[in-house]
């Protein structure tokens, strides 16, 4: 079983920016990607931004120039720096580990609590 724990949340103006961080322990062998998702409120959960153990990162259009994710597998540790924040990007972020199958991204079964991101004036 895998536990994630996702800080760094909060209330910000629009154009603002925070760094979401989140910690991966449990039942670790190998970390192949960490990503990042969200969900606000009435819409289906989605994917954020992938990066791999190489390096490679992936994002979603609505936030390519925006946010960018990082890692640190020393620590099993994955961030995400959100700037420009828009008012879209109000959601609860959570960190999981994706799998590449099918030809897309797959979230794995494990989810953390999450942390609340309001962008707002």
């Amino acid at each position: 079983q895998l536990h994630f724990v996702e800080s760094g949340g909060g209330l910000v103006q629009p154009g603002g920016s925070l760094r979401l961080s989140c910690e991966v322990s449990g039942n670790i062998f190998t970390i192949y990607a960490m990503g990042w998702y969200r969900q606000a409120p009435g819409k289906e959960r989605e994917l954020v931004a992938v990066i791999t153990d190489g390096g490679g990162t992936k994002y979603a259009d609505s936030v390519k120039g925006r946010l960018t994710i990082s890692r640190d597998n020393a620590k099993n540790m994955v961030f995400l720096q959100m700037n420009n924040l828009k008012p879209e990007d109000t959601a609860v972020y959570y960190c999981n580990l994706p799998n590449w199958s099918g030809g897309a991204w797959r979230s794995g079964d494990y989810w953390g609590q999450g942390t609340q991101v309001t962008v707002s004036s």
